[in-house]
């Protein structure tokens, strides 16, 4: 009777205890899920905040000059191109808005899912139009946005993004809930600042920035000035080098001189 008692004890301390072991791999599993799933979030987070601020002064120029919210443009640059990670925004192709058809008689096909406008998705393949930089990307978003069809997204026509983004649900893209994302998105992330009209630094009053090309970006005057004073600094060295390598070797009489010695 003593034996079999205290093998039924073994038995159920053996059970506790694999029964413990389980309880606590599952809980560390779970927090290390939950850690692995914070990081991912953080670093979505940082992504997307840093492409927010490498297109935000540039989009929101672009609604003040057509009659457009800044906050939607960046919101469905996000979207659409994954914060700018998606391979159809990367080069060459540089389409940050998953605008369909040719640009320039350019495009690539791609793989991508469709709404049947009542929350069925399916995969079809669509041909996108290439562009060969983001300003022309940001330009041809702009233009398209002018259209007619999208008389519903302007300013003008509208009391608030959420009308925009509204108009934008069907027409633009058949995602039945392609508005409440977008609205999402700048919510969390603030893009309303955006829509103000650009403020410069040094006299704090709004005006108009100019179209910076070493940037990307509409920058203020000063900066433009900056940055060409910069890269004729460059030019100026790059040039006294080449043709101090060019004397060189034409005194030590070197006949494998670069080609761009050969105008000297």
């Amino acid at each position: 009777m003593y034996r079999h008692l205290k093998k039924y004890m073994i038995f159920i301390v053996g059970a506790f205890v694999c029964s413990l072991f389980l309880v606590l791999a599952f809980t560390t599993d779970r927090k290390n899920d939950n850690s692995v799933n914070a990081k991912a979030e953080a670093a979505y987070n940082q992504t997307t905040t840093a492409f927010i601020d490498s297109i935000g002064e540039t989009a929101r120029q672009i609604g003040q000059d057509y009659n457009i919210y800044a906050s939607v443009l960046i919101a469905q640059a996000i979207l659409e191109s994954n914060s700018g990670q998606s391979g159809l925004s990367q080069a060459p192709y540089y389409n940050f808005f998953g605008i369909k058809g040719t640009y320039n008689g350019n495009s690539v096909t791609m793989r991508t899912w469709e709404d049947d406008g009542t929350g069925k998705t399916y995969e079809i393949d669509e041909p996108f139009r290439s562009y060969g930089s983001l300003s022309d990307s940001l330009a041809d978003y702009a233009a398209l946005m002018t259209s007619s069809t999208y008389a519903g997204t302007w300013k003008s026509n509208t009391s608030s993004y959420a009308d925009a983004t509204q108009a934008l649900t069907g027409t633009y893209a058949t995602d039945s809930l392609y508005a409440s994302k977008l609205n999402s998105i700048i919510a969390y992330y603030g893009l309303t600042a955006y829509d103000q009209a650009p403020v410069t630094q040094a006299t704090g009053s709004t005006s108009g920035l100019v179209w910076n090309s070493y940037r990307g970006s509409y920058t203020d005057a000063e900066t433009l000035s900056i940055d060409e004073a910069w890269a004729s600094y460059k030019n100026y060295n790059e040039s006294r080098k080449a043709l101090f390598l060019c004397t060189k070797l034409d005194s030590l009489g070197d006949k494998k001189s670069p080609t761009f010695c050969a105008g000297d």
